[in-house]
């Protein structure tokens, strides 16, 4: 086999995996967030929020690890990063 071929298997198979773990994350069902809900967060995987021009409350996601290595989604209220920018 020459370096070609083998680079084009590593890279197929990398871009593989990908898509495997964001179809799983794609299916796992968000959670919303109540003030005392109880949070089992061992690693924050991404925070999104939606785009907004100006400061305000948006609609936010966080997707993390809890203890069990399981992938969880939580929705959530929070300030626009925009705020933290004006006085």
């Amino acid at each position: 086999m020459n370096t070609k071929s083998i680079y084009a298997a590593c890279l197929f198979a990398a871009l593989n995996i990908c898509t495997l773990s964001a179809r799983a994350e794609a299916d796992v069902a968000p959670k919303t967030y109540t003030y005392g809900s109880h949070l089992d967060i061992k690693k924050v995987v991404s925070l999104t929020e939606d785009a907004t021009p100006s400061c305000g409350v948006v609609n936010a996601r966080m997707t993390y690890l809890d203890s069990q290595s399981e992938t969880r989604v939580l929705d959530y209220s929070k300030f626009a990063d925009n705020c933290n920018s004006q006085n």
